[in-house]
Order: structure tokens, then sequence, then C-alpha cells
């Protein structure tokens, strides 16, 4: 097989660098000293993430079945924590503070999702019980048991995207592992069925944020602002872009979470449709090589495992841009390598490195 697990390397490195030099872009401007400026922290975030990337290359992803249930636990313990010690930032309790960094469980519980569901699904096919011979009980609810603390503890903090992340993951990994679908489009139509109660459990700034996505025009100088100028973020980059430190929706402030959760529509301002093709380009080949790897192996789990990380990576890109392009709810989920935030960083690259891992032990 072509060296597929280089490629991804190669390619996660690449956008790694073209978010470091959108977030130096972005904060070029500011006349403040800061000791350790951000592009500054996203390159020891991404030196530490290669460390964890190596480690898990050299390791064997197929241990991560014997201790997935201590994982588990282990991240129940660090969310539980965030809301009893988390530290607080905009409006939100999502981190606990180590020494000089910040770190967000929340995280790495996408990753511990996708492996203790790999587990579970897997083990029914080692005791020759296929996936989709197991009942609705076993098949549906069973699974989003396990990942429901997980979803309670990240929407109380309050974040939703990250939430409903965990959600999309456990329906990936429900039809990746055979369930019969039946089973799936049942529990589609009861969760529609469902949908208008969960209305009254969300936030007042997350119901304002629906409505500005179904009318746009509703609150432009309040909800519907930071869509507004990532529209025209996006939009005034035109064919070529206005050149790398030329932006200026972002470095004028115009532009809230421009290294963040909307630094694709910085990066689009900059670079033009040009640059946001090669980057989506980037993106693709990405998930591409992360299939082939995946579907090279017939070990379950190992396969679930593959399957699982590259969902994520599908999903929250798919997101990110859709948000910064008006075409979804603005719910604050970083574009995989290239938004500012370490504990991104540090779990999309382990991430990779179990996937070429699964590629070298194939």
């Amino acid at each position: 097989m072509k060296n597929y697990h280089f490629r991804i390397f190669l390619i996660s490195i690449l956008i790694s660098i073209l978010g470091v030099l959108t977030i130096y872009s972005v904060r070029y401007p500011s006349n403040v000293w800061i000791p350790f400026p951000l592009y500054i922290r996203q390159i020891i975030w991404i030196f530490l993430g290669l460390i964890s990337l190596l480690f898990m290359y050299r390791w064997d992803a197929r241990k991560l079945w014997d201790i997935a249930y201590i994982i588990y636990a282990i991240t129940l313990i660090l969310l539980i924590m965030v809301d009893i010690l988390g530290h607080i930032r905009l409006g939100a309790q999502r981190w606990l503070k180590i020494l000089w960094f910040n770190f967000q469980p929340s995280e790495l519980a996408k990753l511990t999702s996708i492996i203790v569901l790999a587990r579970y699904f897997s083990y029914r096919s080692f005791k020759d019980i296929r996936s989709r011979n197991l009942g609705f009980i076993k098949a549906i609810v069973i699974p989003l048991l396990i990942i429901l603390p997980f979803m309670f503890l990240i929407l109380a903090q309050p974040d939703l995207g990250t939430s409903l992340m965990l959600f999309f993951i456990y329906l990936s990994l429900v039809y990746f592992s055979g369930v019969k679908r039946r089973y799936i489009f049942i529990f589609i139509l009861i969760l529609i069925f469902i949908s208008p109660l969960l209305w009254h459990f969300l936030k007042d700034y997350q119901k304002e944020r629906l409505l500005v996505f179904v009318n746009p025009d509703k609150d432009p100088l309040g909800a519907g602002y930071t869509m507004l100028q990532s529209k025209i973020a996006i939009g005034s980059g035109r064919l070529l872009g206005k050149g790398w430190l030329g932006g200026t929706q972002g470095q004028l402030r115009f532009l809230p979470e421009a290294h963040t959760d909307f630094i694709f529509s910085s990066f689009s301002e900059e670079w033009g449709f040009l640059g946001s093709l090669v980057l989506l380009w980037l993106y693709y080949f990405l998930i591409y090589y992360g299939i082939k790897i995946s579907l090279s192996v017939d070990e379950q789990f190992v396969r679930l495992l593959g399957l699982g990380i590259v969902a994520l990576f599908f999903i929250q890109i798919f997101i990110n841009i859709s948000m910064t392009l008006g075409m979804a709810p603005v719910v604050g989920l970083p574009l995989i390598f290239f938004s500012y935030g370490g504990s991104s960083i540090l779990v999309s690259f382990l991430s990779v490195g179990i996937l070429m891992n699964i590629h070298k032990k194939r």
C-alpha cells in the first residue's frame, strides 16, 4: 500500500503552518506587547502535538482496546473537575488551568467517545454477534447512554457545539458498525418528533443564534453581527485575496473570534477564493487518506477507530466552514489543525498518530 501515513502527516503539518500564519496576521496590528503571543503559543502546542503523534505512531493503537474504559473514566473525572474548578472565560466554564495553559477536556471527550464506542461495537463482533443482529436497545440505546454523561456535562459548560459533535460521532459509529438501517431511521424519527421540546433546554444566546440562522437580518448589530462580518470578510477576499497581513475585518477587530471559530473567514479574506480552494483540497486529502487507512484493516475495533476519527474530522470541518458561510448556526467549533486552541491541536495530532499507527500495523 502507498505511504498514506506519511501523506496524512505532511498534510496535517501544512494545514497547521497555514493556521499559524493566519493567527499571526490577525494579531499583527496589535501594539500591546505580550510575552507569549498567540502564534507562539500555537507553535508550542503544535510541537507538543507532534510529540503525542510520535508516541502514538510508535505505540500500538490496538492496546486502546484494553484501556478504553480507563480513558473513559479519566475523561469523565476531568469533565466533572471542570464543573467544580473550571476556569471561566467569555461566560463559559470549559477549561482547567494547568500551569501557564488552559486545557479543555471536552476536546479529549471527542476522541474518548470514539475509542469507547469502537470497543463496544467490536466487542459484539468478537462474541460472534454481529452488530447488524443486535436489537434496538443494544444497538441504539446502550451506546447512547455511554456518551450521555459527556454530553450533559459539556452542555452545562455551556458548549452546545461540542455536545452536538459527540452525538454526530455516536451516529457515525452506529452506522459504520453495521447496525440495521431501520433502527437508525426509527431513532432519527424519534429525535425529529421530540426536537421541539429541546428548545426549552437551550440558553437564551443559543436560541438567538438559531433564530438569526433562520433569519440573518433579524439582529445585524447583535446576535447576527458575527455571521454578517464573516460573510463580508469572505466576500471581500474575492478571487486572489488581499494578501497576507492585508486583511481588514480580522485585523481591525470587526470580526470577533477571528483566530478561533472564524479563522476560515480571516484566511479567505487574505488568500481569496483560490487560497480557500487550496485549503479545502488539503482537507479533502486528509479525509481521503484517513478513509483509505481505515478500510485497509479487517479488525473491527481498529477499523471503527479509524473511521470514527475520520468522521470527527469531516463533521467538524464541515460545520465550521458552513458556519462561517452562514449555512449553519454559530456553535463555536474550531477548525481542525487551523484554529487557535491547544486542546484541539493536541487531540487532532493524537488522532492522526492513531491513523498513522493503524497504517503501520495493518
